[in-house]
């Protein structure tokens, strides 16, 4: 897996990455700090998408304390990529999704949810970030998607999602207050969990066509080109 992922350094920001010429990917946006925020406006962000559910929204104690100042005028929107009370979502994905064998399930039970961020992706003015908690799955739902929808490469789409896995590993590491679950993993016991979810992208994108499933949940032809051109490929 030798394709490179850009890397972005918001100040605070936790596996944040650059996915195409104007969208980008993270963690918990209440990881960053006045300073990240100044940053983010700076690469063109306008629009900040949530995925996560608005329970989980809110500083925790070790976030930096930040002015709201800093978001002003950015355009926070929540779309959820999964309904936690659905019972078969629930059973299926426990603690919380984190693997992409179950990406096939969250296309199949949540069509409007996921066109839902389709859509927003799409209205976004300028720049746009999406993001969930760690910024792996939930997110790597999303940018694995969009990035079939532009027809990239599969070695890229690969590389995408790994670098998701490393950078919440990373922060499992130094994090003052660690993760009731999940934990730092380290050598070979990373490489094999990485190997094991890339297996697991691959079996998804192989059958997946992003378009025709969108347009099948309502995402129109505009839409669609609208995100591709985001990505910086042709509409």
């Amino acid at each position: 897996m030798t394709a490179h992922v850009e890397p972005v350094g918001w100040d605070g920001a936790v596996n944040a990455w650059r996915v195409g010429e104007s969208l980008f990917r993270m963690g918990r946006r209440e990881w960053l700090t006045d300073r990240g925020w100044a940053e983010l406006r700076a690469a063109g962000v306008t629009t900040v998408i949530d995925l996560r559910n608005e329970d989980e929204w809110g500083r925790r104690p070790a976030d930096p304390e930040v002015s709201e100042r800093s978001w002003a005028g950015i355009d926070i929107v929540s779309a959820p990529t999964e309904d936690p009370r659905n019972a078969e979502f629930a059973e299926l994905c426990v603690p919380w999704l984190n693997h992409p064998r179950h990406y096939p399930d969250v296309l199949r039970l949540f069509p409007d949810h996921v066109a839902t961020v389709v859509r927003a992706v799409a209205a976004a003015p300028a720049g746009v970030v999406v993001h969930c908690s760690a910024g792996r799955d939930r997110t790597g739902l999303i940018v694995t998607l969009l990035l079939a929808l532009a027809g990239t490469d599969g070695a890229t789409v690969d590389a995408h999602y790994a670098a998701g896995i490393r950078g919440i590993n990373d922060r499992h590491r130094i994090h003052p207050h660690p993760e009731p679950i999940e934990r730092h993993l380290d050598g070979e016991e990373l490489e094999t969990s990485i190997a094991d979810k890339v297996a697991a992208l691959r079996a998804f994108t192989s059958g997946l066509d992003a378009a025709d499933y969108l347009a099948g949940a309502g995402v129109s032809p505009a839409e669609i080109a609208a995100v591709v051109a985001k990505l910086g490929h042709p509409a």
